[in-house]
């Protein structure tokens, strides 16, 4: 079958050759196939409705066999046609709504689908010419092969596979080296345990923890970049593990070159050994990885559906795992068959689920806070020294930058500072950017770490 969009592309697209097959006037186009609303397809079989008995009667008499005919052509199998009047049935999307307007169908589900969530290992993730370099290089590493690959670092954006293959080095190790000390840890947790360090002035201790690991594996590296205090420690850790050869796996939502605000020595450290990129995945390997999933839930799809999904989603493997995982779920509470239609609806919940605005407000801000060593209350409060004010103004334009919302709304985040005051901020740091390169990489950093972790 060729790759398809939408139901409702479909339809748009045999109406037209329809029309201009059997030359029909706008008038009847408009008062007969323009009214039909295509509901779902199952199998061979495309369920489309019109509003009333009359309607479905005269479209079954007149014009039903063609447009089975124009079906096929588009599709390039036969299709029949199933036609039904809107009030006898439930469409998907009506089931759709029900579901999120009833606490506890939503519950069943979303505990179905943590539930399922399975163990990263090395078995289970789809190798493809996208990622297969870092692939081979972190079961190496798994393996204690790591010499010439010392540090790993592997780059790629969000949802392409880097935690799994973390995750995979640290299970394989678990179980052919009882005893090893891994610490698997994301550069975010390394950063607050280190600030805790320094607040409960027991820095020695965390020194000791790390520099006794036999393994260091740490996700979104890039998050350090621009705090000073946690670059410089970071380093000596990385020297101290480095020189006893202990395995080191980074990664990173981009090359090390391309952190900006992190400093030239770790740039060098981290580019000494093997840099792997992790890409989006090609068509074939992401009909690969939805097969599998669905496999492992025991969960058959459909292949016109695995296709849908396939060509839908094509940058995040971790949204399309979503997708196979939320329909699982809603045939098991719901018995809502897996359609394009459903699939169509849950891509559509997936990809629009970003982290609400407050939490990114909030984290924002704490970055910011940390960036220029100040405290997160500070920033809100009326407090006006250098170093908070630099620390505001950041804050306020990443505000702006990420979440788009109304300057007064940005304002009352910060003690119900005006319209004007941010619009200032906002400039400031513009002209700032422009002027000095360090500044900008900082900011630029800060924007890509949260966009990251949304």
């Amino acid at each position: 079958m060729k790759s398809i969009s939408s139901l409702s592309d479909i339809y748009n697209l045999v109406v037209e050759n329809y029309v201009r097959e059997y030359k029909t006037s706008t008038s009847a186009r408009e008062l007969w196939l323009d009214s039909i609303e295509p509901i779902e397809m199952k199998g061979n079989v495309v369920v489309l409705a019109t509003e009333s008995e009359f309607k479905r009667n005269t479209l079954s008499q007149i014009y039903l066999d063609k447009l089975e005919e124009q079906f096929s052509i588009v599709l390039g199998n036969p299709v029949k046609i199933e036609l039904i009047v809107k009030n006898d049935m439930e469409t998907t999307e009506t089931k759709f709504n029900n579901i999120k307007n009833s606490e506890e169908l939503s519950s069943q589900i979303e505990n179905i689908v943590h539930d399922n969530k399975v163990t990263y290992t090395f078995d289970n993730f789809i190798v493809g010419p996208s990622n297969n370099l870092a692939f081979a290089a972190a079961k190496a590493v798994s393996q204690k092969q790591h010499e010439k690959y010392n540090p790993l670092f592997i780059y790629g954006d969000s949802g392409l596979g880097k935690t799994h293959l973390l995750s995979a080095i640290q299970n394989e190790m678990t179980k052919n080296y009882p005893g090893i000390n891994i610490i698997y840890i994301s550069a975010e947790t390394f950063t607050n345990e280190f600030l805790h360090s320094i607040t409960a002035n027991n820095t020695e201790l965390f020194d000791e923890k790390y520099r006794k690991a036999d393994a260091l594996l740490i996700d979104d590296i890039q998050f350090i970049a621009g705090k000073e205090q946690t670059e410089e420690k970071f380093f000596h850790i990385f020297n101290e593990l480095y020189k006893l050869n202990k395995a080191i796996v980074l990664t990173s939502d981009r090359p090390a070159k391309e952190i900006k605000s992190i400093s030239d020595r770790l740039k060098t450290r981290f580019s000494s050994g093997l840099a792997a990129d992790v890409r989006a995945p090609e068509y074939e390997t992401r009909l690969a990885i939805i097969q599998r999933k669905a496999e492992i839930l025991n969960f058959k799809i459909p292949e016109d559906v695995v296709d849908f999904i396939a060509t839908k989603l094509k940058s995040n493997i971790r949204q399309i795992e979503g997708v196979v995982t939320k329909m699982n779920a809603l045939y098991m509470v719901s018995q809502i068959k897996p359609t394009i239609v459903v699939a169509q609806n849950v891509i559509k919940d997936i990809v629009s689920d970003h982290q609400p605005i407050p939490i990114t407000v909030d984290k924002i801000i704490t970055e910011s806070a940390k960036i220029f060593n100040v405290d997160p209350d500070e920033i809100r409060s009326p407090k006006r020294n250098s170093q908070v004010s630099a620390a505001r103004k950041v804050a306020i334009y990443v505000i702006q930058e990420i979440t788009g919302l109304p300057y007064e709304t940005i304002g009352q985040e910060f003690s119900g500072r005006d319209h004007s005051t941010v619009v200032y901020a906002i400039k400031n740091v513009k002209e700032t950017m422009a002027k000095d390169s360090n500044f900008r990489s900082v900011v630029e950093d800060l924007i890509k770490n949260i966009k990251a972790n949304q």
